[in-house]
Formats: C-alpha cells, sequence, structure tokens
C-alpha cells in the first residue's frame, strides 16, 4: 500500500514537518484541524464560526484522500474552554448525525489563544 501525504497549504507544516493528512491505503489520518479560513488566513472569534471552518477544512482535506466526511469513523474534539463545547453540538449533528463516529472530547489548551476548538478525525475509504 502507497502512502500519499496531504497538505492543505498552511505554512505551519512545513515550518513543524507535519501533513494535513496522511492517507495510508484504506485508512485516512487527518491532523488536528482548527477554524483558521487558509484563504483568507483569518480566524473568527465564534466557537461556532470556528466548528464550521473547521469542518469545511476536514472536507476539504478528505476530498483530497477521495473521502468525505461520510468516511470518517473516529474523531476527537479540543477545546480550551469545556462550557463552550456544547455550543459546537449542532454544528457536529449537521455532519455526523447519521455518521455517528467513535467520538472524544479533551479540554485543552491550543497552540494560538484564538483557536477555540480543534477537531482530528479518522476515516477509511469504503470499497
Amino acid at each position: 500500500m502507497m502512502r500519499r501525504l496531504i497538505s492543505s497549504g498552511s505554512t505551519f507544516e512545513q515550518e513543524i514537518g507535519y501533513s494535513r493528512a496522511v492517507v495510508d491505503g484504506e485508512w485516512i489520518f487527518v491532523s488536528g484541524t482548527t477554524g483558521f479560513d487558509y484563504g483568507r488566513m483569518s480566524i473568527a472569534e465564534d466557537i461556532v464560526a470556528q466548528t464550521e471552518q473547521c469542518f469545511r477544512n476536514l472536507a476539504a482535506a478528505l476530498a483530497s484522500a477521495g473521502a468525505s466526511l461520510a468516511d470518517v469513523v473516529r474523531v476527537t474534539y479540543i477545546v480550551p474552554d469545556a462550557a463552550l463545547f456544547p455550543r459546537c453540538w449542532p454544528v457536529l449533528r449537521q455532519h455526523f448525525a447519521e455518521v455517528r463516529p467513535a467520538a472524544t472530547m479533551i479540554s485543552a489548551g491550543l497552540a494560538d489563544p484564538r483557536m477555540k476548538i480543534e477537531i482530528e478525525v479518522t476515516a477509511r475509504k469504503r470499497a
């Protein structure tokens, strides 16, 4: 099986030494993805808007790997302020209500204080 690296074009990937996603056979591992709009190099202040942008970024990475959000089998949410997490639930339901991946939420600091949520997913391409 061939291993393929996918980049979002973020300068952080080159500076730190990671890929937005790694495809290994039928598996796709997407790095922790924040709410940065890479086209504008901006980030919204609101956690809900950041969550929506996270999903756009995740969908783009998965599409580059030949998959979609429907292929996600595992998701990890990281939020600095756990009290804000319930505000994200409608966005999470919008994307995962039917998929229902295994999930974990961790409350921890993120690399940039503007970041309110980071989402990491693992997907498996369907035959």
